[in-house]
């Protein structure tokens, strides 16, 4: 083994073990967390960030510095996952492009990728914020770069830049003070150590081999999950149409048919969208439904899909760990793309729980990404849905500001078709957002405006605390319940209704009309009423509608605008 240099053989080991070792401290990294929610995540995401490159790598038939480059940058870059995984993906890109075309990379070059990465990753980022990865990335190149002419032979190099880095995780919380207040550092930049001394330890002989037993076992529950909900479907068809009403007030025609279409099925969506009333339902007679609608008025936009036969289709193709899978699935892709029918505008959008999903569906949604703060859907989840879509214009809304990236970086991926991300961070942002795209209006005009009247939507949420800490001041217990609203830290208690009204009360502003309740799946439907009543004395000038969400570990997410 040379000692000033490194061959594409040593580069795969270092990038093994330093995946492995991103694995290994994955939950560690989940806790650094400067608000202490059950959603830590991520080391989960950068860890599926890296694995995914991990699994292009070891599909490698021959080995060379060029087709290592290149499989580690297209791996990380479809597979990357929230904002840590997007940023460590671009690291990744900006370094596999400066050694691709070498054989051997030695510390001049090494500290030029070093460079290169830094960059890459800083351009990817809108508004890019020390105190983050990108800090610690940025230690570690300018140590690189003053090393590189030195004496120092690789192991030393290596050694050398990782206390560089370690020393600017550490200045992390002078920099981001929520930080310093938390008592932790950058989970991102802490990541990135983790790969970098896992990379030094493969340089040095450790041995790594990926067999992805995890993976198999997914596929495997997976296809027991659906096989199990495809004998479990009570009602077949998925119905869903825009009714015109003949009468100019549509309010009589929409509950009457939502009463009828309660008798006939479940899953029931009916709400009035000014002219239209749009209408969703799971029965086992769509004739039924569209016959009745079309006693009230005229439909348009009728869709009917056969849920069994869609669970059959998922046993065979079920993803891959990475997404969409390799080539393998590159047949399966190209027919979905072939035979989903064509239209001018598609929606595609990020959802976490079955209530919130149905709304969604009910304001013409194409394509749900299962996801959200728990498990934030990879550039590659984002990537197969535009490819799925048949449409000539898609505007995507991840509902997380941990999700945008990764949109963003879909985006740049997609060459056929005119995609337009709408930067929503919250569930509330998007369905608002959704509410307000117009068809007479051009598609700049929509994204425009879709994004404006977003803006407009205040959010919180109420959860509970995973650990003792500090935040804004006030001090948190673990089980403490939480609500966090855009600003920050809104109310902290032992009780869900009073910390949710409390947190309203600060998010609510003087113009605000309308409260918006949407209830997870640990609370009851008759809490959220309770919650609703409570809200109703407290903001008496405003509208209170409660919605069944169905998301995972927060028990309400409130808008109010």
């Amino acid at each position: 083994m040379c000692k000033f240099s490194i061959n594409a053989e040593q580069l795969r080991k270092m990038f093994f073990a330093g995946a492995s070792n991103l694995e290994a401290n994955k939950e560690w990294i989940n806790e650094l967390n400067v608000f202490p929610v059950p959603d830590g995540d991520t080391g989960t995401n950068m860890t599926l960030t890296i694995k995914s490159a991990v699994k292009e790598v070891g599909a490698l038939e021959e080995l060379s510095m060029s087709a290592l480059c290149k499989a580690i940058s297209s791996g990380s870059l479809r597979g990357a996952r929230g904002n840590s995984g997007v940023i460590l993906s671009q690291l990744m890109r900006g370094f596999a492009k400066e050694i691709r075309g070498c054989d051997t990379i030695d510390k001049a070059l090494l500290a030029a990728a070093a460079t290169r990465a830094v960059e890459t990753a800083y351009k990817a980022v809108m508004k890019p914020k020390e105190g983050t990865i990108l800090t610690v990335a940025r230690g570690i190149e300018q140590e690189a770069v003053k090393l590189a002419e030195g004496p120092e032979n690789i192991e030393e190099f290596m050694r050398k830049i990782i206390l560089a880095g370690d020393e600017a995780l550490q200045k992390t919380p002078e920099l981001l003070p929520v930080l310093k207040e938390a008592g932790v550092v950058d989970s991102g930049g802490q990541g990135l150590m983790q790969f970098m001394k896992g990379a030094l330890e493969g340089y040095l002989g450790k041995e790594v081999v990926f067999e992805d037993p995890e993976s198999a076992q997914l596929n495997a529950e997976a296809k027991a999950v659906a096989a199990a909900r495809n004998e479990q479907i009570k009602y077949v068809y998925c119905t869903e149409f825009y009714l015109m009403p003949m009468k100019p007030d549509g309010s009589r025609a929409a509950d009457d048919l939502k009463a009828f279409l309660a008798n006939i099925g479940d899953s029931l969506v009916v709400v009035k969208d000014g002219a239209f009333v749009k209408a969703h339902v799971h029965t086992n007679d769509p004739g039924l439904a569209i016959q009745k609608a079309l006693t009230y008025g005229s439909l348009v936009h009728i869709k009917v899909d056969n849920m069994k036969e869609e669970h059959r289709e998922f046993l065979h193709h079920v993803p891959d760990f990475a997404g969409c899978g390799d080539g393998s699935d590159a047949e399966v892709k190209a027919e979905q793309k072939a035979t989903a029918p064509p239209k001018a505008v598609g929606f595609i959008t990020v959802s976490m729980g079955e209530g919130l999903s149905e709304i969604f569906r009910s304001l013409n949604v194409d394509e749900i990404i299962e996801g959200g703060q728990t498990m934030n859907p990879s550039t590659d989840d984002i990537l197969c849905a535009i490819e799925r879509l048949n449409a000539k214009t898609i505007y995507i809304l991840p509902n997380n500001k941990n999700i945008i990236l990764a949109a963003e970086q879909a985006k740049a991926l997609t060459e056929d078709k005119t995609v337009y991300v709408i930067p929503s961070k919250t569930i509330p942002q998007g369905i608002t957002a959704l509410i307000n795209y117009s068809p007479s209006r051009t598609e700049e005009e929509n994204a425009r405006m879709m994004e404006e009247e977003m803006s407009r939507v205040k959010t919180g949420e109420v959860t509970y605390a995973v650990r003792d800490t500090s935040i804004d001041g006030k001090a948190i217990a673990k089980d403490d319940i939480m609500g966090i609203s855009d600003k920050g830290l809104s109310a902290v208690g032992s009780d869900i209704a009073k910390v949710a009204c409390c947190m309203v009360e600060d998010m609510l502003g003087e113009d605000d009309e309308l409260i918006s309740i949407y209830y997870g799946k640990d609370v009851s439907e008759e809490d959220a009423e309770k919650l609703a009543d409570m809200l109703r004395e407290s903001c008496p000038d405003c509208e209170i509608e409660v919605n069944y969400g169905g998301q995972p570990i927060y028990y309400y997410v409130i808008s109010a605008e």
